[in-house]
């Protein structure tokens, strides 16, 4: 045959210490790299059926246009400068020019010299046929974002705006359009183009090609493993090598991923949750509800206790039995939260599918490896490269080089694993990504695709995060997602909000909401009933008496009572720093040591792992009498949402009502004797008496004045900064000495957050919010400023795009910082937690940024040298702050945490 120029160009390369330098050729590598696409778009499969629906064209069409696209995904790598990265390869490849820098990256180096050159020589070689006529400019424009899709393989889309002479010679231009001009005529013979001519087309593509992208990320990394793809580094035709070797190959590489388990259909409640007595009303109503036939949004408001999870795992296997959904993302907002919901669904989710199916249950937040419930059941194979050694590669070389390496660190990191796993648990944080400009977003979005997503605790987020997740259900909804939304109470706004993003991606008018609303509530949406109120059980309608404590001595006084009374009890401050002062106070009035714990977010995470394990144990839903007895903890909002907890008294700084509401789901959350055994009988009675929490909060008189919180509750006002909303939460519940829920749930969050409610609050404390209103108006224009246009489909100008701006998931006051604890043995520095694995993770506090700074400087010199010893040694630890703990120093204790 004719050698092609084209075949000069390398693709791939390694370094092998006994063999020298291989090397894959370029044609070859994008041919691997088409060849999965080929068998991921089976047009028979439901997900190049869906997005051939989406786009309005014929599935098989779809597939040939966009193989032949990821055919050209790497045409940027026939840029001189790139192919000067190894000139080590062989002397039958081109030459490397010096004076051509590889400042920009291969992805958009293509999609620039497809744009400048390429796409309008390629007019001259499109193949002719009866069917589909003569091919015009016009549509070969109508092709650039299609191109851009792929070009954009590494995670982000393609600058646009690049001049290709600095990159490229005329002969690289002249190897690049031989093989696009080979390619054309090998993927599109007899290919209609007129489609592709549909102004309506290009519309439709914009939503659809965040989806496309995901798919062009997943087979570029699949199509780049030498396990499956060997180099080949001898011309072969393009005809021979895709028949006898890329299609092959891929279909193997394919074949290793997990299979998609089949689906099994509800059968009844006993099967899914045989250690429950008995559905709760909103379970029986997750059971009869009927489906409709389109994505839909359910949220289910109910009090603690209610059966919330087990409701939505009703909803989400009924509608994957149904075929809205072939699995599962648990979106939650804490570490914590998903820790202990992994924990919770690992008995549950296998059956979601038929019997001898294995389908994946992946833990999805920054700290999984230290989950030992992961660890248990999920075994990592071990990587040379890591995901952070790629993306903190120094030179672009090293970025260029290691993709296989690469693919094989993300397959084993579950944090973007988790969102293509049948069934995933995490953080919200996860899912947001999917609409923020983070590099592989596309790739979450798509493992969304086709996922119920469930977000537990819809009402813990900031304005910040509420505005993302309106985004995150508008694309949801658009791609065929259906959401589940659980929450102990809505404001009406927040619920307006979520049905009207959610529709927003239907592309439909959103339909109007009970105002007021009744409690408990189930809205349904698209359905023939939206709105539906939901009783209770009775184990968990309650009325919950309120006792104002004006100063911390009558705290103390009262805690002195509960602990002589041999009760169990939790003050739950605002502030570390109140914590951290409350635990000592109550040291000096006499408290015995073995009876106090302290518990807050400044401990290293194996303190925080043994306190939170011992919390648990003294005050869960198994802790014994002898546990319990006169046991007390001072905590922090660590233990509000995440752990199941059941206090005999439970006191509270101010906060703002909701989070009240939540707090006081701990106090006698479950059915006990006098003595503190639980009693599990359903339709049994506490005999612990009716519960009292008592609100630590100044008096809120009706002519208070900026000074209301100060100086007692001064952390209290810089942590909840709307001063008029905890003057409204203290008035409702002074003013009622009592709530009863389920009742009064939905009059106390009204009686707050409605528009209503803010003319009540003193003008003085009114003028003293306005910091408050501007930092929320501040964070959703922040939230708008962050998230992509989707709309705008797969492009630079959808977004901010940059390396080197990390776009944040949550916005806080000041950023915090990892710390690893070292102690110092023997003049080395040595992790100072022991343990098996990951010891440095393990001795890690996140601390304020101010506060590191401030203590980083006080680190004398000395230690400053072995910590650069240290960070010589393990270049894993080369961007850690460390920490190191001198013999008597008092910067941190395992009882205290970190005291500076």
């Amino acid at each position: 045959m004719t050698e092609k120029l084209y075949y000069r160009y390398w693709g791939k390369a390694r370094s092998d210490n006994e063999n020298g330098a291989a090397y894959h050729l370029l044609p070859y590598h994008c041919l691997d790299v088409a060849a999965v696409g080929w068998h991921l778009l089976a047009p028979d499969k439901p997900l190049c059926k869906q997005l051939a629906k989406q786009l309005d064209v014929e599935p098989e069409w779809l597939r040939k246009l966009f193989v032949f696209c990821l055919a050209l995904h790497d045409l940027g790598k026939f840029a001189q400068a790139f192919q000067g990265l190894r000139q080590d390869l062989s002397a039958d490849l081109v030459k490397a020019n010096p004076r051509m820098s590889y400042s920009e990256r291969h992805d958009s180096l293509g999609f620039c010299l497809w744009r400048e050159t390429l796409q309008t020589k390629l007019l001259e070689h499109i193949p002719y046929s009866e069917s589909a006529g003569s091919v015009s400019k016009g549509c070969l424009d109508h092709l650039e974002p299609w191109l851009e899709i792929v070009t954009g393989h590494h995670g982000m889309p393609p600058k646009t705006n690049l001049r290709t002479r600095n990159f490229f010679e005329v002969v690289d231009e002249q190897a690049a359009m031989a093989f696009v001009q080979d390619t054309t005529i090998f993927f599109l013979a007899d290919f209609d183009f007129r489609p592709l001519q549909d102004k309506a087309l290009k519309k439709r593509l914009n939503p659809v090609s965040w989806q496309l992208a995901g798919i062009a990320v997943l087979a570029d990394w699949l199509g780049s493993n030498q396990y499956y793809f060997t180099y080949y580094d001898k011309p072969k035709e393009l005809n021979v090598y895709w028949d006898e070797i890329a299609l092959e190959k891929a279909k193997e590489a394919i074949g290793a991923l997990p299979k998609t388990p089949d689906v099994n259909a509800f059968q009844t409640f006993e099967s899914l949750f045989p250690f429950i007595q008995q559905p709760t009303p909103l379970q029986y109503y997750a059971i009869a509800e009927p489906l409709t036939e389109q994505p839909q949004l359910f949220i289910l408001e109910d009090v603690t206790g209610a059966g919330k999870t087990e409701a939505a795992l009703i909803l989400t296997q009924r509608l994957m039995a149904q075929g809205l959904a072939d699995g599962l993302y648990i979106a939650l907002p804490t570490m914590a939260t998903a820790n202990a919901m992994y924990k919770r669904l690992g008995s549950v989710y296998r059956k979601f599918y038929q019997s001898g199916s294995e389908p994946s249950l992946i833990l999805a937040h920054g700290a999984r490896e230290l989950s030992h419930a992961f660890q248990d059941s999920v075994v990592l194979a071990k990587q040379s490269i890591t995901d952070g050694d790629y993306l903190n590669g120094k030179n672009e070389e090293d970025q260029e080089l290691s993709a296989t390496a690469y693919c094989n660190a993300w397959l084993a990191d579950s944090r973007k694993k988790a969102l293509l796993a049948d069934v995933g648990v995490g953080t919200l944080d996860q899912a947001l990504l999917a609409i923020l400009p983070a590099r592989h977003q596309s790739l979450r979005l798509l493992g969304l695709g086709h996922k119920v997503l469930l977000v537990d605790e819809v009402h813990a987020y900031d304005n910040y995060m509420q505005k993302l997740l309106n985004a995150l259900l508008e694309a949801h909804a658009r791609q065929g997602g259906s959401v589940i939304l659980l929450s102990a109470t809505l404001p009406q706004t927040m619920r307006e909000g979520l049905v009207n993003a959610f529709y927003k991606g239907l592309g439909q008018n959103a339909p109007a909401l009970s105002d007021p609303a009744p409690y408990p509530l189930a809205t349904h949406t698209p359905a023939p009933t939206i709105e539906q109120s939901i009783d209770t059980r009775e184990a968990v309608k309650r009325t919950v008496n309120i006792q104002r404590l004006n100063n911390e001595e009558e705290v103390i006084a009262q805690i002195k009572l509960a602990v002589a009374a041999g009760h169990c009890a939790c003050w739950i401050r605002n502030t570390v720093k109140s914590a951290r002062q409350s635990y000592q106070d109550l040291l000096d009035a006499g408290i015995a040591s073995n009876r106090l714990s302290l518990f807050h977010s400044r401990f290293a995470m194996i303190d925080r792992q043994e306190i939170e394990n011992r919390t648990l144990e003294y005050f869960g839903d198994d802790s014994t009498p002898e546990h319990r007895k006169g046991q007390l903890l001072i905590a922090t909002q660590v233990v509000e949402q995440s752990l199941d907890l059941d206090f005999d008294v439970m006191i509270t700084d101010l906060a703002p009502i909701d989070l009240i509401i939540q707090r006081a789901g701990r106090l006698m959350r479950h059915v006990r004797d006098a003595q503190g055994n639980r009693i599990r009988q359903e339709g049994a009675k506490d005999f612990r008496g009716t519960p009292t929490l008592y609100l630590f909060s100044p008096d809120p008189i009706e002519d208070a004045d900026i000074n209301w919180l100060k100086p007692d509750h001064a952390g209290t006002q810089a942590v909840y900064q709307h001063i008029g909303q905890l003057w409204l939460t203290a008035k409702l519940l002074v003013g009622r000495g009592q709530f009863t829920m389920p009742d009064d749930a939905r009059d106390l969050i009204e009686g707050v957050y409605s528009f209503d409610a803010e003319e009540e609050i003193p003008d003085v404390l009114l003028d003293g919010s306005m910091q408050a209103e501007s930092n929320a108006m501040m964070q959703k224009s922040m939230a708008d400023l962050n998230v992509l246009k989707l709309n705008k489909g797969y492009t630079r100008s959808s977004g901010d795009w940059d390396e080197e701006t990390r776009i944040p998931t949550r916005l806080t006051e000041e950023e915090a910082v990892s710390v690893a604890l070292a102690i110092v043995e023997n003049g080395q520095l040595k992790p100072y937690a022991k343990a098996e694995s990951y010891e440095w993770a393990l001795s890690t506090v996140k601390l304020p940024e101010h506060q590191w700074k401030k203590t980083q400087q006080q680190i004398p010199e000395n230690l400053k040298v072995l910590i650069e010893t240290l960070k010589t040694g393990q270049k894993a630890l080369r961007w850690v702050e460390i920490l190191p703990l001198e013999e008597g120093q008092v910067i941190y204790s395992s009882r205290h945490g970190f005291i500076g």
